[in-house]
């Protein structure tokens, strides 16, 4: 397989230029719906929120990612890294610009997600063809779970446009300068990771779309080339900010101190597979700072899971399940800032419409890894297509008759389609893989420490385009115009 998949159909140059004017209709469509949520909707920031932006303003202020505590009488400057300092820290840039009003997140906010959008659909024309990456655009231009999030002071769409970026970036590059494509990628997902500390794990990944042509020892010494630049350049992004952790800390902290507290929360004995509050009756009553703390936790959590790792483990399809089951997140924080303008109908409605559009997008990104049955196919490989086939729609049918609703299956079906060698599946380019590896990166957090249906909003995007190669022909060429990659015709 080349870098960005087989060679298919060639669309005409001006092509080109018609995809950039796509792609600007694209992002002012998006931001007028997300401007539209930001601005009717948001108002006090909760929840995690609240900390989100009360960081920014202190780093907007000029006194760092930090509080004040009061010390014999005396306010002290008391430093902060429980929680990612990236998404504060790009909303204190505009809160010094613009000032910290009420509005000035979900505007931002707002041009974020427009910009996932473009990405979006700039990322799918190496992944499918032109008609199709267009619809992967619309789908997440329209997806409501994401315009709603313009309102949310919360860091899921910031995350999800380093994902897209760095994928996009070296996707753009991967035939002409794969090295400066490498570069670009590794600093996009060192900022991700500032974000959200997970983001990094996709890094190996972005090597699929440099492996070219060759012997199998070729391909793995490009890919591996660009995974150890992209890696190690996002490695050094986030040092600084480590650095800093080491100097004005209790002890060194890569990005944040919560990675402690998430793994006892999904291992505690108390732990239900989603968030519970840890108490120091827990197991960590004494501790003099946030480093100290989370890797008491840590120890605390590994403890647990030591000593009764059947009960560990059989919290995983819990953890699953609330993060892939249902998306209600939005509402109830709409509902926490603005109680009255949210009665528990208008909620209720919320949540039913935000689920079914998230249901509807993870089976057909599962289906976006499966054959049409209907072209021509081998006995063997057509039965194989209809199995996947009728496995998604089983899960689907399942899930509504279920008193439970469990659609967590989706997302594990969408890995092992993507992974398996299944006869007859459509063609799986480079970026289709590292849709699915960003799909298996979240899985695989979540089912480690806990689930929330907020933390699969990240890799919506990622949904919307994998959707929009839903029952593609059997061995469909998920090729890219000739202008998008630098694609030769046939022969």
């Amino acid at each position: 397989m080349s870098p960005l998949g087989a060679r298919g159909a060639v669309d005409k140059p001006s092509d080109e230029g018609r995809d950039r004017l796509f792609s600007a209709a694209l992002f002012v469509l998006a931001l007028l719906l997300r401007l539209y949520v930001a601005i009717a909707w948001a108002r006090e920031p909760v929840w995690d929120g609240h900390y989100y932006d009360f960081g920014a303003r202190r780093i907007a202020e000029g006194f760092g990612y930090s509080d004040d505590v009061v010390v014999g009488g005396q306010r002290v400057w008391h430093p902060w890294c429980h929680y990612p300092v990236g998404y504060s820290g790009f909303l204190a840039i505009f809160y010094r610009l613009f000032g910290a009003g009420p509005m000035t997140a979900p505007v931002v906010n707002a041009v974020t997600g427009a910009l996932v959008v473009v990405l979006v659909h700039r990322l799918a024309r190496y992944a499918t063809t032109k008609n199709r990456a267009r619809a992967a655009g619309l789908l997440c231009a329209l997806d409501p779970g994401l315009i709603v999030y313009a309102a949310l002071v919360m860091t899921e769409p910031l995350a999800a446009l380093g994902l897209v970026a760095a994928g996009w970036l070296v996707a753009r590059d991967a035939k002409t300068k794969p090295m400066r494509g490498a570069l670009l990628a590794g600093l996009t997902l060192g900022l991700a990771t500032l974000v959200r500390p997970q983001s990094l794990l996709c890094a190996p990944a972005l090597g699929l779309f440099t492996l070219g042509d060759g012997t199998l020892r070729t391909k793995l010494k490009k890919g591996l080339v660009t995974a150890g630049i992209a890696l190690a350049t996002a490695v050094l992004v986030v040092l600084p900010w480590t650095a800093r952790n080491c100097r004005v800390m209790d002890g060194c902290a890569f990005v944040s101190t919560n990675a402690g507290w998430n793994l006892a929360i999904g291992a505690s004995p108390r732990a239900t597979g989603r968030f519970e509050t840890l108490r120091a009756s827990d197991g960590c009553k004494v501790v003099t700072g946030q480093v100290q703390q989370d890797q008491c936790w840590r120890d605390e959590g590994l403890r647990w899971i030591t000593n009764d790792p059947i009960r560990w483990l059989s919290l995983v399809p819990k953890k699953l399940s609330h993060t892939f089951d249902h998306e209600s997140f939005p509402m109830g924080y709409l509902g926490e800032a603005n109680p009255a303008a949210w009665p528990e109908p208008r909620k209720a409605t919320g949540r039913a419409v935000l689920t079914t559009v998230h249901v509807a997008l993870l089976a057909l990104a599962a289906l976006g890894l499966v054959a049409s049955p209907l072209g021509r196919l081998p006995l063997r490989a057509r039965l194989t297509q209809i199995a996947a086939l009728l496995a998604v729609l089983g899960v689907v049918l399942h899930g509504i008759l279920s008193d439970a609703h469990p659609f967590w299956p989706l997302a594990v079906l969408i890995v092992l389609f993507g992974a398996l060698p299944l006869p007859g599946a459509p063609a799986r380019n480079a970026a289709v893989g590292y849709l699915v590896f960003a799909v298996a990166t979240v899985a695989l957090t979540h089912a480690i420490f806990f689930g929330e249906d907020r933390y699969h909003v990240v890799i919506t995007p990622v949904l919307c385009l994998l959707a929009a190669l839903a029952l593609r022909p059997s061995g469909a060429l998920a090729a890219p115009s000739r202008a998008a990659a630098d694609v030769p015709p046939p022969s």
